[in-house]
């Protein structure tokens, strides 16, 4: 049995590049912070982000996050 953490590719605290679908409102930075691993609730893989230059949290499917290379 595999436990739900462990189906997220991400780990909270992680710095990924963020690359929204063009349904949500535009991202105004690229890198983002993992916050919260979501719930596993349907088919999407769901995290909580946060950018430094914006005062609030986004939801962000795991096909719009890659690593951030440094």
């Amino acid at each position: 049995m595999t436990s739900k953490s462990s189906a997220h590719k991400y780990k909270v605290g992680q710095s990924v590049d963020f690359s929204p679908s063009r349904q949500t409102m535009p991202a105004r930075a690229r890198e983002y912070k993992v916050v919260r691993l979501m719930p596993l609730d349907g088919p999407d893989i769901c995290y909580r982000v946060k950018s430094a230059v914006e005062p609030f949290e986004r939801i962000a499917k795991e096909n719009e996050l890659s690593l951030l290379v440094v």
